[in-house]
């Protein structure tokens, strides 16, 4: 069995994030993606859950494949949105049924039209709670550097975060783009005397206006100046150079600084992530 927890104290780790495929094509192209990036060598990789369970069997299908065809774990994203307390014990044990030793506990996104949740969970804290009390996975949860944009202050957005990572055996961050946003977080859960290790979230910016979009939704500033030189490139070939230097840049920083790892939101495309991971000292 192995869980994120033991690749953690063991060193720093190198993830990938995916999303499930919608059709047969792009099932196809995933597994080419992952053909690829399997070179690599990563600790691990992730797979999303769509709003509300949308992508409930087609992420558990995703999972279950990776994990019968691949040499690393694959830990599922898992939402509080939509489901009840007995759908969320069908949906651990039968994981935990299967091989699947790991979790990410998402509170996710609330309803669109502005409609109360119409599950039983509101906090990703309950989902950790319920994931203990029904197995023994290695659970992970979110961080959000510049704190998440539904907090009423910097201050709650912390203690929130740090009780959270208490309960959990380590946090991935949301996308950032300022390392400094990623260090100040860190030493604020020390102050609260929260050390569960956060890994860095990285998105190579190879579609700008795509990362402005989820930027936006996420809370997150993005940095003008390389949105001006991807802007300024030719072709895409420069523009694609550009977002890896970019991204290999800011984990360097994130590593030399101290960071667990890097996990990498691929957006299931394969160029950026195997050069980043080709030029990045992980190990």
């Amino acid at each position: 069995m192995t869980t994120i927890r033991d690749l953690l104290d063991r060193g720093r780790t190198l993830s990938f994030e995916f999303f499930p495929p919608k059709t047969h094509e792009a099932q196809a192209k995933l597994r080419a993606t992952v053909d690829l990036l399997e070179k690599a060598d990563p600790d691990f990789v992730s797979v999303t859950y769509g709003a509300g369970g949308t992508t409930r069997e087609s992420t558990r299908e995703t999972v279950l494949d990776l994990l019968e065809h691949r040499s690393f774990p694959a830990m599922p994203h898992l939402t509080c949105v939509g489901h009840s307390y007995a759908e969320i014990q069908d949906l651990i044990d039968d994981y935990q049924a299967h091989g699947v030793h790991n979790m990410l506990a998402l509170a996710g996104d609330p309803p669109e039209d502005g409609s109360p949740n119409p599950g039983d969970f509101r906090y990703a804290l309950e989902l950790v709670e319920a994931l203990r009390e029904h197995s023994d996975m290695s659970i992970g949860v979110a961080a959000f550097p510049e704190v998440h944009p539904r907090s009423e202050s910097r201050a709650s957005d912390r203690s929130r975060l740090a009780e959270k990572l208490n309960a959990a055996d380590f946090g991935i961050t949301q996308f950032f783009f300022d390392p400094s946003d990623y260090f100040c977080m860190i030493d604020e859960l020390d102050s609260l005397g929260c050390n569960t290790p956060v890994i860095p979230g990285v998105i190579p910016v190879i579609n700008p206006k795509s990362v402005r979009r989820f930027a936006g939704m996420n809370g997150s500033a993005v940095d003008e100046a390389l949105w001006a030189r991807l802007d300024a490139a030719d072709d895409p070939d420069e523009r694609l150079e550009v977002a890896v230097d970019a991204a290999v840049s800011q984990i360097q920083t994130l590593l030399d600084g101290g960071a667990p790892g890097v996990h990498i939101y691929t957006l299931n495309q394969v160029d950026a992530t195997v050069r980043i991971s080709e030029r990045i000292d992980i190990r």
